[in-house]
C-alpha cells in the first residue's frame, strides 16, 4: 500500500499545536500555584480519585501501549498479547500491596517508604540509582516513538524531532510541576481512549464487528501459527522472565509510585487504582484489535517498510480505515500520549535527584522549599537533555520492547526493597542498599549482554546472555541478596522502628507521628 506518512499532514500538525497550546495553558495556570516542593512534586495533594485514576492511566498508557504493542501484535501476532496482559496484571499488586503503605508512609518518592526506619543516605543513594536507570530506559521508548512520529508527519529529521519533543516537555515540568503534568495526563487519557475506540470501531466495521472474523482473516493470510504463541517469544524461560518483569515492574515504576502522593489519603489512593485498572484494561483490549487490524488491513510488509520496529502500525491502520484526516487525529493523540508520559518520567527522575540525593544526602534533610524547587528544576533540565541523547542513540527500537526492559529494572531494583521494607521487621539498611544496587546492576548488565544490545544494537552474531529480558534472574537475585544481608548483618534499631511503621501504614501520619520528633522519618 502507498501511505502519506512522510508527507506533512495538516490535521496532525494542527492537532499538535492545539494540544501544545492547551497543555501550555494548563502549565501556565499550574505555575501560578507551584511555589513550593509539595506543589511541584505532589500537586498540593488535592487530586481526586477519578482524576488520579485518569492520570495514572495516562502515565501508564504510553507510546509503548499505543504504538509499540499494536506494532508487536501486527508483526508477531498472538505473542504481542504478552505485553498487554503483563502490563495489566501488575495493577492488583499495586492495589493490594503498595498503594496504601506508599500514601501513608511517604512524602514525594518511594525511597521515603524504604528509608522510613532505616539510615537515610545509603538507602536514598541506592534508590536514586535504580529510579534513574528505570527512567532512562522508559525515556528511550517515549523519545524513539516521538521522533519517528514527528519525522514521518512533519517531514523533519529524526534528531530534530526528538529535540523538539524534549524541549516542549521541559516546559511542562519546569514551570508547572506535578499539577500541570497531572492535568495534561487527564486530557491525554480521554483523547487516547476516544481515539482507540474510534480506530477499533472502524477496524471491526470491516469485519461486521466480529473480532473472531478479524482473527480468522489473520490466520488465513499469515497461517494459523500467527494466532498461537511463539511468534515473538519462543523460549518458555524468556516468556516467564518477561512476564515476571511486566507483572512486578509496575509496583517499582517511580513515576507511577509518585502519583499516590498527589491524593489526600490512602482510601483515595486505592480508589484511583481501581479507576486506573478499569481504564487500562479496556485500552489494552483495544490495542489487540488494532494490532491484528493493522496486520490484516495494512500488511506486515507495509508496516516494516515505514518503521522496522512496527511502531507506526496504528497510524497506518488509521489512514486506511479513516483516511489522512483521521490519521492526523490519531497522530496528534499519539503525540499527546508521548509528551505527557515523558513529562511524568522527567518529574520522577528530578525527584530522585533533588529530593533523595540533594536534600537528604547532600544537605542532610535540611533544605528550604525554595532551594528544593530550584534544584528540582535544574535536575529536570539535565534529564531533558539525557532524554534527547538517548532517543537519538536508540533510533529504530520497538518502543514496547524497550519499556519491557524498563519494567525489568524496576522489578529488580525497586520492588524487592519496597516490599520487604514494608512487610519484614528484619529488613535493614544494608539489605535495602544491597538489594537495590544488586537489582539495578544485574539487570543493566544482563540487558547489555542480551540479544537486545549485543545483536540488535551492536550487530554481533551471538549474545553472552541468551534471554531478551533479565527478570527471571535479576528479580530473585535482588530478593536473595536482601534476605542474606539482613540475616548476616541484623540492625536492631531498624527492627525497633517497625512498630511505628505498621501504625503509620495503617492509620497514616497522625498527630502522634508528626509530633514524636523521630529524625529518621522522611
Amino acid at each position: 500500500m502507498t501511505s502519506s506518512l512522510g508527507e506533512p499532514n495538516l490535521i496532525a500538525i494542527a492537532g499538535f499545536f492545539l494540544f501544545i497550546a492547551v497543555s501550555l495553558g494548563i502549565t501556565y495556570l499550574a505555575a501560578r500555584r507551584t511555589h513550593d516542593a509539595e506543589h511541584f512534586y505532589a500537586a498540593g495533594r488535592n487530586i481526586t480519585g477519578l482524576q488520579n485514576g485518569l492520570a495514572l492511566a495516562g502515565d501508564y498508557m504510553s507510546a509503548a501501549s499505543f504504538l509499540g504493542i499494536a506494532g508487536l501484535v501486527a508483526l508477531s501476532g498472538f505473542d504481542g498479547l504478552i505485553y498487554s496482559i503483563g502490563f495489566l496484571v501488575g495493577w492488583p499488586v499495586v492495589m493490594f500491596l503498595i498503594a496504601e503503605p506508599l500514601r501513608n508512609l511517604g512524602r514525594f518518592t518511594f525511597s521515603d517508604v524504604v528509608a522510613f526506619r532505616l539510615r537515610q543516605a545509603p538507602v536514598r543513594v541506592a534508590a536514586a540509582a535504580g529510579s534513574l536507570a528505570v527512567v532512562a530506559f522508559y525515556l528511550i521508548a517515549q523519545m524513539v516513538g516521538a521522533g519517528n512520529l514527528i519525522r514521518l508527519l512533519f517531514g523533519l529529521p529524526y534528531e530534530l524531532a526528538v529535540i523538539i519533543v524534549g524541549t516542549v516537555m521541559l516546559a511542562y515540568v519546569l514551570f508547572g510541576g506535578m499539577l500541570a503534568t497531572t492535568w495534561v495526563q487527564i486530557v491525554k487519557s480521554v483523547l487516547l481512549l476516544l481515539g482507540a475506540f474510534l480506530l477499533a470501531g472502524l477496524t471491526l466495521a470491516r469485519f461486521d464487528f466480529n473480532p473472531l472474523a478479524l482473527f480468522q482473516a489473520a490466520g488465513d493470510q499469515y497461517g494459523r501459527e500467527i494466532l498461537g504463541p511463539g511468534g515473538l517469544v519462543s523460549d518458555p524461560i524468556d516468556a516467564v522472565s518477561l512476564g515476571m518483569a511486566l507483572m512486578l515492574g509496575t509496583a517499582g515504576l517511580p513515576h507511577i509510585l509518585m502519583r499516590f502522593y498527589t491524593v489526600p489519603d490512602a482510601r483515595t489512593a486505592r480508589t484511583s487504582v481501581s479507576y486506573a485498572t478499569a481504564i487500562i484494561g479496556v485500552f489494552y483490549l483495544l490495542t489487540f484489535i488494532l494490532g491484528f487490524g493493522a496486520m490484516v488491513i495494512v500488511g506486515q510488509d507495509a508496516i516494516r517498510g515505514v518503521d522496522a520496529g512496527g511502531n507506526m502500525a496504528a497510524l497506518l491502520l488509521a489512514e486506511v480505515v479513516g483516511g489522512p484526516g483521521f490519521m492526523g487525529f490519531i497522530s496528534a493523540v499519539a503525540f499527546a500520549t508521548i509528551l505527557a508520559v515523558v513529562a511524568g518520567l522527567t518529574l520522577a527522575g528530578a525527584a530522585a535527584l533533588s529530593h533523595d540525593l540533594w536534600v537528604h544526602v547532600i544537605r542532610g534533610g535540611h533544605a528550604s522549599d525554595k532551594e528544593q524547587l530550584r534544584v528540582a528544576r535544574v535536575a529536570s533540565a539535565l534529564l531533558g537533555v539525557l532524554a534527547i541523547v538517548l532517543g537519538i542513540a536508540f533510533e529504530g527500537q520497538n518502543v514496547a520492547y524497550m519499556v519491557g526492559l524498563a519494567f525489568a529494572i524496576a522489578a529488580s531494583a525497586n520492588f524487592p526493597a519496597l516490599l520487604l521494607s514494608v512487610f519484614w521487621r528484619g529488613f535493614t539498611t544494608r539489605a535495602a542498599q544491597a538489594s537495590m544496587l544488586t537489582g539495578t546492576a544485574s539487570s543493566l548488565l544482563l540487558i547489555y549482554l542480551s540479544p537486545a544490545i549485543q545483536v540488535d544494537v551492536l550487530g554481533n552474531a551471538v549474545a553472552v546472555f541468551p534471554l531478551r529480558n533479565p527478570g527471571i534472574v535479576s528479580i530473585p537475585l535482588a530478593f536473595l541478596v536482601a534476605v542474606a544481608v539482613a540475616v548476616l548483618w541484623p540492625e536492631p534499631e531498624a527492627a525497633d522502628g517497625f512498630s511505628e511503621l505498621e501504625r503509620r501504614m495503617a492509620v497514616g501520619a497522625g498527630e502522634t507521628a508528626r509530633s514524636n520528633g523521630r529524625s529518621r522519618n522522611p
